[in-house]
């Protein structure tokens, strides 16, 4: 009997293990790689984003009734670390496929790495242009709004001011220089006036910001493009305050309006700049107070533009693999072309023909309220509208 009890117990406990694996194997798992440890101040909303996401995701039944699982990599900035870590999550924790990273020469590597093994990136925030254009791959698509669409939003704007000397600011790698580049070049094709007197490539996360500031103000531009951001741009605002180089000039400036780096800020955010951001306590439409009251009922706190990102590319990568209904890369690659589906921003599409979402971004200029930074007269700017046309990309992007 004592035998017959352990063969039963043993057989019982086999199954319940052969259970236990299949319901594992019912899983999707999606790998998320980026730079949490260097940029906490995006990273760190961005994270909240996603995992919210995943919430709503899994409380509404899955994708198609699987359980979805974020396995997520920090890659502490280093383009080698996120290769490392993206064929970690491919080859030793079997995800469907890759999401997230933040600087854009991670975004190119982790892009490269999904060339090279055959799986799909669905890159969340690197900006450079190459990433969908010059280096653009069947297996990488892109949420945020490129370098290019960011740059075409602000020279409506910047175009329109008089002054005709300018000036860059710009950390010297990979977004720095695709930022500086393709803003120069849309600006300087309706304006064809403008001077480009000065050129200044701080090293990324270690800005000399008084010798910059210096510099820029020799040249003496009457406008001046900033693209640094976090805690770069907080010095270069701070010793260009000091030293009074942003009084009667323009500054038109990419990101400056998130939360994220607003905030650092405070009471020395500068008034008047031109900026793209994340003004989140003005913008009224059904879908942001949806996405606005889950956040802050779930954390507590106001959403950055970090917490868009992250939410809305776990809720995209869900939307493609249940369009595919599969984890085949080759048919979520034919899902996710042409794609539509509902953001906090509304409706966005990945393009067929570069995978670039239409996701928009807002411009506005920059104010303070109650010693803190804040956006005004803000509007939404439509990413389909800023976008060339497909005999335009086909110049740009390799065939596959």
């Amino acid at each position: 009997m004592r035998a017959r009890n352990y063969f039963v117990g043993a057989a019982f406990a086999l199954l319940a293990v052969g259970i236990g694996h299949s319901a594992v194997a019912e899983d999707i798992k999606i790998g998320e790689i980026n730079s949490y440890s260097l940029l906490p101040s995006f990273t760190e909303p961005y994270r909240k984003g996603w995992q919210l996401a995943v919430e709503e995701i899994n409380a509404a039944g899955g994708i198609n009734g699987k359980k979805l699982v974020v396995i997520s990599k920090d890659d502490g900035g280093k383009p080698a670390d996120a290769q490392t870590a993206a064929n970690e999550l491919v080859s030793s924790e079997g995800v469907a496929m890759l999401t997230g990273t933040f600087l854009s020469n991670i975004g190119l590597a982790v892009s490269d790495f999904a060339n090279q093994k055959k799986v799909f990136f669905l890159a969340a925030e690197p900006l450079t242009d190459a990433v969908t254009w010059a280096k653009g791959n069947k297996y990488t698509f892109r949420l945020r709004p490129s370098n290019y669409m960011q740059a075409a939003m602000l020279v409506e704007a910047a175009s329109k001011l008089p002054a005709k000397r300018w000036a860059t600011i710009a950390p010297n790698y990979e977004y720095g220089q695709s930022a500086v580049a393709v803003f120069k070049k849309l600006m300087s094709e309706k304006r064809p006036d403008i001077q480009w007197v000065d050129e200044q490539w701080p090293p990324q996360g270690k800005i000399d910001a008084g010798p910059v500031v210096q510099a820029v103000a020799q040249a003496n531009p009457e406008a001046i493009l900033n693209v640094t951001f976090g805690p770069d741009l907080v010095k270069l605002v701070r010793e260009g305050n000091t030293r009074g180089l942003f009084k009667g000039r323009e500054v038109v400036s990419f990101l400056t309006g998130e939360p994220e780096y607003l905030d650092p800020l405070k009471d020395e955010t500068p008034e008047g700049w031109i900026v793209t951001g994340y003004p989140w306590y003005s913008i009224k439409t059904p879908e942001h107070d949806a996405f606005l009251k889950a956040y802050q009922a779930k954390y507590n706190d106001y959403p950055r533009l970090g917490s868009i990102v992250g939410y809305q590319t776990i809720k995209a990568a869900a939307a493609i693999i249940a369009k595919a209904g599969s984890t085949d890369t080759d048919k979520m690659i034919a899902a996710a072309e042409g794609i539509s589906m509902p953001s906090p921003f509304g409706e966005i599409t990945f393009r067929k023909i570069d995978h670039q979402s239409t996701l928009g971004a807002f411009v506005g200029k920059t104010a303070q309220k109650d010693g803190k930074g804040v956006m005004v007269d803000a509007s939404y700017k439509k990413g389909a509208d800023y976008l060339p046309g497909d005999a335009e990309v086909e110049k740009l992007r390799p065939k596959d």
